[in-house]
């Protein structure tokens, strides 16, 4: 062992010889003679760490490999580092083949020394945040790109542009460019506008300015222990900068917590914006940094981090901190510590990027930058939503341009290919183009603003935001909605509800009570627990005994829940306090013992401080924390009272963990089970007195435990068991509640009757979800709840899967890691299983793990999937569904921001979707078909027009005539569809049924389609064929016959499809006659006002309307008695 110091010795008396000349690259010399030493030391620690460096990273890939390499060379490194003669090393061959063999570049894994040199820096991707979707060069392509993938603007810029070709041309080129030119307009102008929206918040983000500690400006002569900071903005901080934070600040990259303001070394950090949580968590410095004297002693550090290459996890990190040269060696000074020193870094050293320091301050070494970040990884980038509604309806674009191709060959075919058929084959297929019109895009879309507008003008639902506006039809097809918990469906608001003791139990309103009796127990204080002097007992003490008995077990039971916990009080500037720790159930409890009378007012490692109902201060030593995990389920502390000496072991835990370890008893299982159905969260507190002795052993034992290599942890742990949790005094029952949002159960009983399947997916632990599941009612009454936990192989994966196959009722609970198990083992088997049980909640899961269910379940079942949630965590999630919802809520607006929709509470949903989803929905498909008929019915015209005419590629209608009837004459009727609706909202509300009638996507269909397209055949030829009968002896006639009728058929049937009239739908119909009257006498060389004005054309016409539109009107009848739809069963 003696060698070790003595090649350190050499080493730096080496050091201080040899490396003079290096001194003058160091950057912060002044040349002053003080200064020389530590400049000459850094520069031969630089030298060192580079070469370190390179050999560290080799074995990046794994760690343990690094270690007994490492540990192997580390003599060959010492002398190697003495000589410094490029010798080779001798090395064992296989340790030579792994080297070369781990030296790959694409290891991401890094070893950043203190103050790196530029060069390394700039290998890492810069700190910039950035969600826009497009730049200056991507945005026309990109843009244009999902315009024209859609069939159906690619069909109208092909007609466009055949018109520039003189033998196609037909009537004005500006009936066909026009209407695409306008949708291409709005379409850019709406992406361009977004874009910059996003482009102006990520400048924001970027341009936060941060302190930097900055060594090029440090000088022996700044002020003791303050180093010199320089501002700079959030995107120019790079890979190995040390980042002062203050409190409140958001971190801006992945930080390794170096030093913290609090003398302790620890800080808090909420990452709300990570996981979704938001309660406090605790990080920790690295040691060796936190003693040192100030910050100002980093900038001369010689010390280097390794981090391994980045990931998605949060809750991982594996690093290691190493100092070559202990700081501040004197002349001769021997080290006392082997250097290096080599400290293991943890996920609890880390501060990551997105998430706010809590209190204090702190200084972080920055690891990971931009894309690199655990924040950015778990972010996916967001594609542009399609409705299912527009891909439907593209898809019955395909159909009708076959229609076309079909008829204009048939047309030319009839015509024996005569001449130069294949113009006329196009010619044809540019007359019909009418059959898909582009007004069908400018109408759907003008329809889209419309319902967003409606949605964020309801009074009912105030601050409801539409941000994407293309989805709102989407609203009213929705099968699945999985939904975050924490700040979704719960306020993230803990009250303690209920205590319970065994004999008695204290409820919300009666909390009076025990402050009385621990007022009673704390004045009769030196009395209790002893006998009283005369032992004759007379008749009033009795009474009071069983009085004063109850008031010690209420003093045992608040002074154990005030003492048993994380909780730290901060006293804030204006003399308030608030309550630090990881859980909000814990400040929960400490605000109730505040509430009856004892009060948390000093917090530290070794000591708590409170003050009784009277006013005086009792204080208790902090022997031993036994922390809270996830495994454990439950948390212990050792305290000794200053005043008597007495040590007590307190510990609270989950019903499930302490009901082994108390006392026998007979009321805790049936009592913990109560308040579950009750929705509270429960915690058992229970004690433990021991004597010196006993504490001593117990502390002997442990410290054993401790220092062992291996299993230290199970040792650790199994001591405490044995010696500790043994017949534990149970002392009381806490009920926390959870405080739901308004109206959650209502809600999620609404829309489960509307036939939506609900998944619950939150970060939170596997207790409190299911607590949550019981009392929001996402689980019926006397349902069986499932829980699969901590799955680590394929058998047990597959046994749960095949019992859960035979049990499809129940509610299944799954935390993170099993259910990663079942994705990776089964996932098909897993989503087969899991969409068909009524509810699934999954806890501890990751903002990816959401996301990516998302995606399973609509690539699955191909149903529309909504996710709603409120904070960071829930982006991604947001971004995979077809409809993103985000709530506004304590936790920031990013979700919000992400979302296609914005709510302020969970509760709009229903209204959201039953009444606005649904109407959207309905209307628009009604719209989209009408305005199919309006094309069609004008195509078949002018096909047996044609036909009859020698099969002429001649326009029927030109002009004007073409131009009027897309727009003037029919535009404003039909858009007034999009004000009809079926039901008041009342009952859309009341019978959530009439929904989950939508979602089998019955209202446009192929059997609706092929229905309009009947209707459009029969009415056309009705038309065309009753005009020519009714034919006059001038072909100027057959024109103004036919497009009256024609007219006023549209006018009719727009009335037929009308359920409920609304005012704009009269004046509609009302003015659009009136225009088309004015306009004859506008045309002349269409209509000859003299014919038109005769009783013959009067009759002729009204004859051909009622032959079109009567017996459709008689079909409606029949039906509306034969087979009425849902909703008219309810009027």
């Amino acid at each position: 062992m003696s060698e070790i110091p003595l090649h350190t010795f050499g080493r730096s008396r080496k050091a201080r010889a040899g490396y003079t000349q290096l001194h003058s690259d160091e950057p912060g010399d002044d040349g002053q003679d003080e200064n020389m030493r530590a400049g000459v030391r850094a520069a031969a620690a630089s030298a060192s760490v580079n070469r370190k460096g390179k050999r560290r990273e080799r074995y990046a890939d794994d760690p343990e490999e690094e270690a007994t390499l490492l540990g192997d060379a580390s003599h060959e490194e010492e002398a190697f580092r003495e000589d410094e003669q490029p010798q080779p090393r001798r090395e064992p061959s296989s340790q030579r083949s792994i080297l070369s063999r781990k030296g790959k570049s694409s290891d991401k894994s890094r070893t950043v020394p203190f103050r790196p040199p530029e060069k390394l820096q700039s290998k890492f991707p810069p700190n910039v945040v950035r969600n826009q979707k497009y730049n200056v060069f991507t945005f026309l392509p990109l843009v244009l790109y999902e315009q024209f993938k859609f069939f159906f603007n690619l069909y109208f810029l092909l007609v466009a542009l055949s018109q520039f070709v003189p033998a196609l041309k037909i009537g004005f080129i500006v009936t066909y460019v026009a209407p695409l030119a306008f949708v291409l307009t709005v379409t850019l102008g709406k992406e361009a506008y977004d874009d910059y929206k996003r482009n102006l918040r990520d400048r924001e983000a970027n341009s936060q300015k941060y302190l930097v500690l900055d060594p090029t400006e440090y000088s022996e002569s700044t002020p003791e222990g303050l180093p010199h900071t320089r501002s700079v903005p959030s995107s120019a901080l790079r890979v190995g900068d040390l980042v002062l934070l203050e409190k409140n600040q958001r971190v801006p990259a992945d930080l390794v917590l170096l030093r913290t303001s609090d003398s302790s070394g620890t800080c808090f950090i909420r990452t709300d914006q990570l996981d979704g949580e938001t309660d406090w968590k605790l990080r920790v410095a690295v040691p060796a940094c936190q003693k040192l004297g100030s910050d100002r002693e980093l900038l001369t550090l010689d010390a280097e981090i390794y981090a391994d290459a980045p990931t998605k996890d949060i809750h991982t990190f594996i690093g290691t901190f190493t100092i070559n040269s202990p700081p501040a060696l004197l002349e001769d000074d021997v080290p006392m510590v082997p250097v290096p020193t080599v400290e293991p870094l943890t996920a609890e050293n880390m501060l990551w990027a997105n998430t706010v320091l809590a209190a204090g301050s702190a200084v972080g070494f920055v690891v990971y930058t931009g894309s690199e970040t655990r924040a950015v990884m778990n972010t996916s980038h967001p594609e542009t939503k399609v409705g299912l509604l527009d891909l439907e309806i593209n898809r019955l674009a395909k159909i009708l341009c076959a229609v076309t191709f079909a008829l204009s060959f048939v047309l030319v075919a009839l015509n024996g290919f005569r001449g130069l058929w294949y113009i006329y084959v196009f010619r044809f297929l540019i007359l019909f183009s009418s059959i898909i019109p582009i007004s069908l895009r400018v109408n759907l879309d003008m329809g889209k603003t419309v319902y967003a507008h409606q949605i964020m003008h309801d009074n009912e639902i105030p601050d409801t935001i539409v941000r994407t506006s293309t989805l709102p039809e989407e609203l009213g097809r929705i099968e699945y909605l999985l939904s975050d918990k924490t700040g979704t469906l719960t306020q993230n608001e803990m009250e303690m509800k209920k205590l319970h003791m065994g004999t008695v139990s204290y409820g919300y309103d009666s909390m009076d009570e025990v402050a009385h009796q621990l007022a009673m127990a704390f004045g009769t204080s030196p009395e209790h627990g002893h006998g009283r002097q005369n032992s004759v007992p007379t008749g009033v003490q009795l009474a009071t005994r069983g009085r004063r008995d109850m008031s010690s077990r209420v003093h045992d039971v608040v002074l154990s829940l005030a003492l048993c916990h994380n909780v730290t009080p901060v006293y804030n500037d204006d003399g308030t306090v608030t309550y630090q720790a990881s859980s909000p159930d814990e400040v929960a409890i400490v605000k109730w013992t505040e509430s009856v009378g004892l009060r948390l007012t000093f917090r530290d490692r070794t000591r708590i401080e409170l003050q009784t109902p009277s006013g005086a201060r009792i204080s208790f030593e902090v022997l031993d924390i036994f922390p809270f995990t996830s495994e454990s389920k439950r948390m212990g502390i050792i305290v000794r009272d200053a005043q008597t000496g007495e040590i007590t072991f307190l510990q609270k835990g989950a019903d499930v963990v302490m009901a082994k370890i108390v006392q026998r008893n007979d009321w805790l299982e049936e009592e913990c089970g109560n308040m579950a159905r009750e929705g509270l969260r429960t915690l058992v507190m229970a004690r433990r007195r021991l004597s010196e002795q006993a504490y001593a052993q117990f502390k002997e034992q442990h410290h054993l435990a401790s220092i062992k290599l291996e299993g230290r942890n199970e040792a650790m742990a199994a001591v405490v068991a044995e010696m500790l949790e043994r017949d534990l005094e149970l002392l009381g029952l806490t009920g926390v509640e959870d405080k739901l949002q308004d109206e959650v159960k209502s809600t999620l009983e609404l829309l489960r009757n509307a036939g939506i399947k609900i998944w619950m997916l939150t970060g939170d632990k596997i207790e409190t979800a299911t607590c949550i599941a019981i009392s929001t009612k996402l689980v019926a009454r006397n349902q069986y709840i499932h829980q699969v936990a901590k799955l680590k192989t394929s058998d047990e994966a597959r046994d749960q899967l095949e019992f859960l196959q035979n049990k499809l009722d129940c509610c299944l609970v799954i935390d993170g890691e099993s259910l990663q198990l079942c994705l990776n083992l089964f996932k098909n088997e897993f989503i087969e299983i899991a969409t068909k049980l009524s509810a699934v909640v999954a806890c501890r899961c990751s903002p990816t793990q959401k996301a990516d269910v998302a995606r399973l379940i609509r690539k699955h079942t191909k149903k529309r999937v909504c996710c709603i949630g409120d904070g960071g965590n829930d982006v991604s999630m947001i971004q995979a569904a077809d409809v993103g919802v985000g709530i506004v809520g304590k936790e920031g607006k990013q979700a919000s921001l992400a979302a296609d929709f914005s709510v302020t509470q969970f509760s709009h949903l229903t209204k959201l979707l039953l009444w606005h989803g649904r109407n959207s929905y309905r209307r628009s498909a009604k719209l989209a078909q009408f305005v199919i008929h309006r094309g069609l019915i004008i195509s078949v015209m002018q096909a047996v027009f044609s036909s009859i005419f020698y099969f002429a590629p001649i326009a029927l209608y030109q002009g004007w005539l073409m131009v009027g009837y897309a727009t003037a004459y029919t535009m404003a009727p039909v858009f007034s569809l999009v004000l009809d609706r079926d039901v008041n909202e009342d009952l859309a509300l009341l019978y959530p049924e009439l929904y989950k009638e939508l979602t089998k996507g019955r209202v446009l269909s192929y059997k609706t389609f092929f229905m309009w397209l009947m209707i459009s055949v029969y009415q056309g030829a009705a038309i065309m064929i009753m005009s020519l009968v009714l034919f006059e002896t001038e072909f100027l006639n057959i024109v103004s016959i036919s497009f009256t009728a024609l007219i006023l058929n549209e006018l009719i049937m727009v009335a037929l499809e009308i359920t409920t009239w609304h005012v704009y739908m009269v004046l509609s119909e009302i003015v659009t006659l009136f225009i088309y009257a004015v306009s004859m006498a506008f045309l002349p060389e269409f209509f000859d006002l003299t014919f038109v004005l005769s009783t013959r054309f009067v009759w002729k016409v009204a004859v051909i309307v009622a032959i079109s539109a009567f017996p459709l009107y008689i079909i409606k009848l029949i039906r509306s008695r034969v087979a009425p739809a849902a909703s008219s069963k309810l009027l």
